[in-house]
């Protein structure tokens, strides 16, 4: 650039130059020696004529160097540039297929952490429920305790409360779970527990658990065992499986009320004594799971299902993770649009500053034609007139053009 202002100064400085030729000229021809006056005229020209040839030649050659250099200066940056854009597109590529990866990772190893151990304890429980019921027979010498113990229905049904306090505390997260809850505000009745299900939204439905003792039924049913009385425990199956249909009906009537709830409830016996004589009377659970969707459980039952509750929450709350790590990679992805665009702006940047020096070379150019239709002066070399000839491409135009 600084070449280009440089060959303008001299370009002005034989304008000039020139200019003060022809006054000396018109001078000339009104002063009384005009023949001295065209000896130097005719010396000055040619002077000024050597002048312009060394200055064009000047010219000439510092316009091809100072294009030489643009356009190599052109292919670096254009190289240059292209070779950023290319590294930067791989590293992006490669951050995000990293996080990707590590999402991926760390999420498939939680999952399948928590689904072994979650399936290790359910089966852990089964085979405590399998165990308890080979023990039934071993169970039967404890009864008299029982029949003391029980003998009080108040006594007997805050003892199932405590231990199903105790399973639902071990087992659930805090705040899973209610007591003493009002499901229908147009009714008085409470439920024991409700605990809160893992599904999303504000609104949790509630699923009802009620604890149930029909120790009376189950007394004369192990008396008729103990008493080897096939008719009396016939009787005794009948009234317990009576009660735990009446119980079953009442718990669906009163517990069950979607969508405050869900479309079952738990009836919980607290025993494994109990709930294995239950579970004896052909088809009694399974019907009352259909007809009534009450599901009977025991001690050794209801922590699988209160652990698939857990593992509800558990899911819940990875997916809470993953809709912000989804977030987090949407605005990764943002960002890389908006720098792709910042290097769109540069690219024509470059662009506009190549055609800014493509302009100035072809005002240069201008002048230079200009500067050639000044008229030859007498004597000039022929070969100099018919070098600086002007093709019709290259006609001067009828003003300078210059800004």
């Amino acid at each position: 650039m600084s070449d280009l202002i440089s060959l303008l100064a001299a370009a002005a400085a034989v304008a000039a130059f020139v200019v003060s030729l022809l006054v000396l000229r018109i001078v000339s021809l009104n002063g009384a020696r005009e023949d001295r006056a065209a000896d130097e005229i005719a010396g000055l020209e040619r002077a000024v004529s050597d002048r312009l040839g060394a200055i064009r030649l000047g010219m000439e050659e510092r316009l091809g160097t100072l294009t030489t250099t643009i356009a190599r200066e052109q292919g670096e940056v254009r190289v240059a540039m292209q070779a950023g854009m290319r590294q930067l597109q791989d590293q992006s590529a490669a951050r995000l297929a990293a996080i990707q990866t590590s999402v991926n990772e760390q999420l498939h190893a939680s999952v399948e952490r928590q689904m072994k151990t979650s399936f290790q304890r359910v089966l852990e429980q089964f085979a405590a429920v399998q165990k308890a019921m080979g023990e039934v027979a071993a169970m039967t010498a404890q009864i008299g305790d029982l029949k003391r113990l029980f003998s009080n229905v108040k006594t007997r049904g805050g003892w199932g409360e405590s231990q199903l306090r105790a399973i639902l505390d071990d087992v659930l997260p805090p705040g899973a779970y209610e007591t003493n809850v009002k499901l229908d505000p147009r009714s008085a009745e409470l439920v024991e527990f409700a605990v809160r299900m893992p599904v999303r939204g504000a609104a949790r439905p509630l699923l009802a658990i009620d604890s149930k003792f029909p120790v009376e039924p189950y007394e004369r049913l192990l008396d008729a065992v103990e008493g080897v009385d096939p008719e009396a425990e016939r009787a005794a199956r009948r009234t317990l499986e009576a009660a735990m249909r009446l119980e079953a009906r009442k718990i669906a009537s009163k517990y069950i009320l979607p969508p405050t709830t869900v479309e079952f409830a738990v009836l919980y016996l607290p025993t494994d004594g109990l709930y294995a004589e239950v579970a004896r009377i052909p088809g009694l659970v399974d019907e009352i799971g259909r007809t009534s969707r009450v599901l009977v459980m025991g001690p050794g039952l209801i922590p699988a299902l209160l652990r698939t509750v857990h593992l509800g929450y558990v899911t819940l709350a990875l997916e809470e993770k993953t809709e912000a790590i989804s977030a987090l990679l949407g605005a990764t992805r943002q960002e890389m649009i908006r720098m792709d665009q910042v290097l769109e702006r540069l690219g024509r940047n470059a662009s506009t500053m190549s055609n800014t020096i493509e302009e100035a070379r072809r005002r240069t150019r201008v002048v230079a034609r200009r500067l050639r239709g000044i008229e030859m002066p007498a004597g000039a070399d022929p070969e100099l007139e018919g070098a600086d000839a002007v093709s019709p491409e290259d006609a001067p135009p009828d003003r300078l053009g210059l800004e």
